[in-house]
């Protein structure tokens, strides 16, 4: 029988090397991570690492072998945890309160200072219901596609965007000042369709991260929208290529479409830190599209 133990967690069993390999090689290059965005969406650092430690033992004992992306696989599990923590808070039915209606640096260190919120943001989320409070945490603090939040609530990407803009405009309304950093990434992606338009190679890897990463959805995947990582790729693609896409903030967050015959086919949206930006999604889903709050201002 061998005792492991793994940044407060204990396990006993006859097979511990396998615990010994997720806690060092799998996990734990993921540990502060999981630990963040455990803190924000149940607001309690003791429940954080509560609920950390269980995703740890279910990674443990979960069939890895068809994992691709370690982090996103970790972020489902914990988001899972923590989704039925908040659960067991809440009355029945707080999923779908009847009175909301739909039109109604490091990732830690962002989470922590997000510039959403400010200093209203525990009182924000404290106020929303178990399944915006994921939605609204996992995208707008930690950059989490809807698809992947979809998964873990078990709605649609659609239904999971709505629940996340309803946060959304909470917490606008808990901090109406104006918001500095919005307006810097905004320009930043004024800086990316610029030098896109243009044909300013250059200038558009300038403002991509190196890691930048473009990730269509399966609608914008059928219009030809490849998936792409790494600022060379990603420059090469839209060096000349954006000129018929319109800026706007789609949901509170800089963006743009593009439009046929005035109807919208396709949504980018763009996720900047520090000045680049590090992920573009691109959403072509009817359904989505539909439920987007476009602003073109």
């Amino acid at each position: 029988m061998l005792l492991l133990s793994c940044q407060g967690v204990h396990w006993s069993d006859t097979g511990g090397r396998g615990f010994v390999t997720v806690c060092s090689d799998f996990f734990e290059p993921h540990r502060s991570r999981l630990v963040a965005v455990a803190t924000r969406v149940l607001g309690s650092p003791a429940d954080a690492e509560d609920a950390v430690q269980e995703a740890w033992l279910r990674a443990g004992a979960a069939d890895r072998s068809e994992v691709r992306n370690t982090e996103a696989w970790l972020t489902t599990i914990v988001s899972r945890v923590c989704l039925n923590t908040l659960r067991s808070r809440a009355p029945l039915d707080a999923d779908e309160p009847p009175d909301r209606p739909d039109d109604a640096d490091g990732p830690e260190a962002q989470a922590v200072r997000t510039d959403v919120v400010g200093q209203a943001l525990d009182v924000v989320l404290d106020a929303l219901a178990p399944a915006e409070r994921v939605a609204f945490v996992l995208h707008d603090l930690f950059g989490v596609p809807f698809d992947d939040i979809a998964t873990v609530l078990d709605r649609t990407p659609a239904a999971t965007r709505q629940l996340a803009s309803r946060g959304r405009r909470r917490a606008r309304a808990a901090d109406p000042e104006p918001n500095p950093d919005l307006a810097r990434r905004r320009e930043v992606v004024a800086a990316f369709f610029a030098a896109s338009r243009e044909g300013d190679l250059s200038r558009l890897l300038s403002v991509l991260d190196p890691d930048v990463v473009v990730r269509p959805d399966a609608a914008a995947l059928e219009m030809g929208s490849p998936a792409m990582a790494g600022a060379d790729t990603v420059a090469r693609f839209f060096d000349g290529g954006a000129a018929a896409a319109r800026q706007m903030l789609i949901d509170g967050t800089p963006g743009a479409v593009w439009s046929h015959r005035g109807k919208v086919m396709v949504a980018f949206e763009f996720t900047v830190r520090e000045g680049r930006v590090v992920a573009i999604d691109l959403h072509g889903d009817p359904a989505l599209l539909d439920a987007l709050d476009l602003d073109r201002h």
